[in-house]
């Protein structure tokens, strides 16, 4: 039996989905939200970006007071882990950020309904309630918004115990002797990042022959050579063939990726990060005659609308960066296009970071897709080695990267590498929002001493004019 007529039901809570739904409320619209997990804010709140980057932050602490306060003055003996503890203040953070989440929706008035969802037909949603039966909600409009799932890897079975996802990582009961990582892009070596912080001796297996592979190749070389310095062992251009639990560890077997003699590498646990794949089975897509493009996304047009009038999609099940701010954005915009208003995300004005330390961040084209599109451009470059507040900071490691239209002079990608990375790509990003130039950002005054002075010196050096190298 139908429920009553919803403007809008959204599959899904995550990023995408939840702000998604708020939007649509504020708007006015009567909405609902399918979640069949028990709290709100799907991967990224509750097994992704934010317990990561608790464990992140927690281990830069433990790193910092162990290695790093003395050159400040600082003195520090007898420093021990609680691992129980970090990972207790991670679980807080989870919590304390999906409750949060489900106070918005009290606030906007919309409906969680907890199960799991599939479209059922024109303007129906069926969903498989977590306490048994089914319901069936009638909506004029609906939106997927699912995410993605851990892509597998074949001969590696994960168990979450000594093979493990990036959820498994997150909760490792001690640090493991021998930590392996099977990819070398932003999951891999946030997770790696962690347990060499707590002790753990860290080996990144990736196929590619650099990590980092869709970040600009002069932010992954000087990356790579800083996680060498941190203690990380790195073996690129290498498969993993197969993985046996035996009671020695976990029994790897790799092999070049372009062909050759392979090798065996033994390891206590093993993280699986070879990247994510869209959430889109089970939903009754195929069956309403949803179009899937061939690496199982939603198909959709620029307005984010399927083939199937009143079924839309957003985030990580259609094409795009799988991240949530990206999600977060088609949310609003979709949620806008359904209310008669003009939503539109800027695809070229998108940022990714790497939440290592140092950070790396980027946003636009990179040197190489510049080149291989033929692009005439200039780039400015500026070490934070040179940067007052970064030498105070005693964290030079790193450059701001600008690259601009060489006749027009305005901003196609900027790439930085160093400390608060994530931070200072937002003013570059409002800049390409607006159609800035090198130049707007060159004649803009920043503070001193702050590490921002560094955007503005490769914004000088575009144009061959920095003041402080």
């Amino acid at each position: 039996m139908a429920d009553q007529q919803y403007d809008l039901v959204v599959i899904g809570s995550g990023p995408g989905g939840y702000v998604c739904a708020i939007r649509a409320a504020q708007l006015g619209m009567k909405v609902a939200c399918v979640e069949k997990r028990e709290t709100l804010g799907g991967t990224c709140l509750n097994v992704g970006c934010i317990p990561s980057k608790a464990l992140l932050q927690s281990s830069e602490k433990f790193d910092e007071v162990r290695h790093h306060l003395a050159a400040h003055g600082v003195k520090v003996t007898g420093v021990e882990l609680d691992l129980k503890g970090m990972l207790g203040h991670k679980d807080k953070v989870v919590t304390d950020n999906t409750n949060g989440v489900a106070f918005l929706f009290k606030k906007h008035k919309i409906d969680w309904v907890k199960g799991a969802g599939r479209v059922a037909g024109a303007g129906k949603v069926a969903v498989a309630l977590n306490g048994g039966g089914e319901r069936t909600l009638a909506t004029k409009n609906v939106v997927v918004a699912t995410g993605s799932d851990v892509a597998p890897l074949p001969g590696v079975a994960i168990d979450e115990k000594k093979i493990v996802s990036s959820t498994g990582a997150l909760a490792l009961a001690e640090v493991p002797k021998r930590f392996v990582v099977i990819g070398g892009g932003y999951i891999g070596l946030e997770m790696g990042s962690v347990w060499r912080r707590l002790g753990a001796e860290v080996t990144v297996v990736e196929f590619l022959d650099r990590i980092l592979p869709g970040m600009d190749a002069e932010i992954s070389k000087h990356m790579q050579r800083v996680m060498s310095k941190q203690g990380f062992a790195f073996k690129l251009g290498t498969k993993v063939a197969a993985a046996k639990t035996t009671n020695r560890g976990v029994l790897l077997t790799l092999e070049p990726a372009k062909g050759g003699a392979g090798e065996e590498l033994v390891a206590d646990v093993v993280l699986v990060a070879i990247g994510r794949r869209p959430y889109t089975e089970s939903l009754g897509l195929k069956e309403a005659g949803v179009a899937l493009d061939d690496k199982g996304r939603i198909k959709t047009d620029a307005h984010f609308a399927s083939n199937v009038p009143g079924i839309y999609a957003i985030g990580d099940v259609i094409a795009g960066p799988m991240l949530a701010h990206k999600a977060e954005d088609e949310g609003v915009a979709v949620a806008e296009i359904i209310a008669g208003q003009a939503g539109h995300v800027n695809y070229d004005a998108i940022p990714g970071v790497v939440y290592t330390w140092p950070e790396a961040a980027s946003v636009g084209k990179t040197e190489e897709q510049l080149k291989t599109e033929d692009v005439a451009y200039k780039s400015g470059k500026f070490p934070f080695t040179a940067n007052g507040r970064a030498r105070a900071m005693n964290t030079t490691d790193g450059f701001v990267k600008i690259l601009a239209d060489k006749t027009t002079d305005r901003i196609l990608g900027v790439h930085i590498i160093g400390p608060d990375a994530g931070h200072l790509i937002a003013e570059v990003v409002l800049a390409m929002e607006f159609g800035a130039s090198a130049e707007d950002i060159a004649r803009t005054c920043h503070a001193h001493p702050t590490l921002s002075e560094a955007v503005k010196e490769a914004a000088l050096a575009v144009d061959g004019r920095p003041l402080h190298i």
